[in-house]
């Protein structure tokens, strides 16, 4: 019984021990299956389903970013910038992202400067997108801080916008883009497939924030844009705006425009409007703000035509420059219209029909021309035709062709009336005057040798209206305020109704003076309009004509254009000066 009793409790106390020792194999079977599971599922997702696994990590942590090219920059032709990129950075977000931090999106609000209410209801409704842009164009300064919100889903994208130095003494010249930095007017949208970049692209590792990691990979490299050296001289342009911007001013016109062409290449080196607009304020992007009157605008030039009509009769072989033409008495009847000068100006000469802006004249010389004659050499001038500046919304002007003519109609258009110009057309016409009788193309971008030009007129012919043009700026001609000290001028005024409904209003004008110098051997040719000048003076000898005097004397300076009409010296006045200098020790 005893040993019964040992035995039992010997098995009593065995039993705990073999408990423990069968938990022990069961645990340690159990973890040597999950440790054999663990392992068959490691070798099975890295050796089986490697490729699968890889894809879904770079779906969900690569991405490809645009990486933006910048714009090509625009500079005046001695490389004043007029339109430049600068960096820019634009707020984006992944919305379903977003989401979780909806509650911080009027924080979002307040620092993008956007309203709370208007910035939540987009992301709201853009939950099915993946991108959605919330604010365009800031600066690095602002990104940071939008970005030092740590807002999940939000990103920021470098970007390039477009900054014009000039401002709106350029503006209507080089144009604007549009957000996406696309050519929208003016030289920007002429040469925008010149200026324009490609963007590039890189593959980005990104967090589960969507913070980039690491570069991973570029694949393409962007192109950007290429410069844009234009024709224009800003020194001149400055000038041409303030004196045109005063003009306006003093004489309360609705508008003007003034161009100023180099005679000898074709280049436009100033080209100016009122009223103007800056391109960095798009809140004043409007089309009657920012169209560039001096190109798409046209007008009727009134007597500054005179001086084609006169050439056309040289050319025509029944004149010549001592030829007389009788005006009296004074007026001209023409079907129902009776054409007029201010007074009987009897036999006058070709030279004095220009200097005093005979009327009845320059009628009387254009009625004994064949239409097609006369409408040949206008044509041949690039009236009714495009200039070749490439100026987007550039107008052709008008000008009918002479089988539709009647006798009225080749009498008005003798003195600018039934015709019509832009102030660019009306330049390049006297710039031909100008340079002998060639035609030279129109250029808005700078030269390194000037176009291929083509003879419109005999030279002879071209000298001779040029040396009349210079007796209608001295004293007893209609220009005399356009004279400018030093230089010789040749040029032409000219005042016209403007057209209304029913006829020609009788109080609105357009004022308008064209003309050339240094008249000895041209070299800048230059138009003024002024469209409806208001109080007593408009007739472009009063209002136009200073105002090209105050252009042209400053342009001849600034660009070292020698004096062709200096005071003559009194010889004993230099003897006496030799004399009085004393002797050099």
């Amino acid at each position: 019984r005893h040993r019964k009793t040992m035995r039992r409790g010997a098995e009593t106390k065995q039993q705990p021990a073999r408990r423990f020792v069968g938990r022990l194999t069961l645990i340690g079977v159990f973890f040597s299956l999950v440790a054999v599971s663990l392992v068959a599922r490691a070798v099975h997702l890295q050796v089986f389903n490697r490729d699968f696994l890889n894809q879904q990590a770079d779906t969900r942590h690569l991405r490809t970013e645009r990486i933006s090219a910048h714009r090509g920059t625009i500079t005046d032709r001695h490389g004043e910038p007029l339109a430049i990129s600068t960096p820019v950075d634009s707020i984006w977000a992944n919305p379903s992202k977003l989401a979780p931090a909806v509650d911080r999106i009027p924080e979002l609000a307040r620092v993008l400067g956007v309203d709370s209410q208007q910035l939540m209801r987009r992301v709201t409704r853009s939950m099915d997108k993946e991108f959605l842009y919330l604010k365009r164009h800031l600066s690095p300064e602002q990104s940071q801080q939008v970005m030092a919100l740590k807002l999940p889903g939000v990103n920021v994208q470098r970007e390039y916008g477009r900054y014009y130095p000039a401002g709106e003494v350029a503006g209507h010249l080089v144009g604007f883009t549009n957000i996406d930095d696309e050519g929208q007017e003016g030289l920007e949208l002429a040469f925008n497939h010149w200026l324009a970049g490609e963007t590039g692209a890189k593959r980005v590792l990104k967090d589960r924030l969507g913070r980039s990691v690491e570069n991973v990979a570029s694949i393409r490299p962007p192109r950007h844009g290429k410069d844009l050296r234009t024709s224009i001289d800003l020194r001149l342009q400055y000038l041409a705006y303030r004196t045109l911007k005063s003009a306006i001013k003093t004489h309360n016109a609705r508008s003007g425009s003034i161009v100023v062409l180099d005679v000898k290449t074709g280049e436009v080196l100033a080209m100016v409007n009122q009223p103007t607009y800056n391109p960095n304020d798009r809140s004043q992007l409007a089309a009657e703000r920012y169209r560039n009157r001096a190109i798409t605008d046209i007008f009727e030039p009134g007597s500054s035509l005179k001086p084609l009509v006169v050439a056309a009769a040289l050319e025509s072989g029944q004149y010549r420059p001592s030829s007389i033409v009788d005006t009296a008495p004074g007026y001209i009847v023409v079907g129902p219209k009776k054409i007029e000068d201010s007074r009987n100006l009897g036999r006058v000469s070709l030279t004095t029909i220009l200097a005093r802006s005979s009327n009845v004249g320059i009628t009387k010389l254009a009625m004994t021309l064949q239409p097609d004659q006369l409408w040949e050499t206008m044509t041949q001038f690039g009236l009714g035709e495009l200039t070749t500046s490439g100026f987007p919304g550039e107008s052709a002007g008008m000008l009918t062709h002479y089988s539709n003519w009647r006798p009225i109609s080749q009498a008005t258009l003798a003195y600018g009336y039934g015709v019509s110009v832009t102030p660019l057309q009306l330049a390049q016409a006297y710039a031909a005057l100008g340079s002998a009788g060639e035609m030279r193309p129109v250029s808005l971008v700078a030269l390194d040798a000037p176009g291929e030009g083509h003879q419109v007129l005999s030279k002879d012919t071209a000298n001779s209206v040029r040396r009349m043009l210079e007796e209608v700026v001295r004293p007893g001609g209609t220009g005399t305020k356009a004279a400018i000290e030093g230089y010789r001028v040749a040029g032409k005024t000219g005042t016209a109704w403007k057209f209304a409904t029913g006829g020609y209003s009788q109080d609105k004008y357009i004022s308008i003076f064209a003309g050339l110098a240094p008249a000895s051997d041209p070299r800048l040719a230059t138009v003024v309009v002024i469209d409806e000048p208001g109080g007593e003076l408009y007739y472009g000898s009063d209002v136009a004509a200073p105002v090209f005097a105050d252009v042209m004397s400053e342009s001849l300076r600034l660009l070292a254009i020698a004096p062709d009409a200096l005071p003559a010296r009194d010889p004993g006045s230099v003897v006496q000066a030799v004399a009085a200098r004393p002797e050099s020790r």
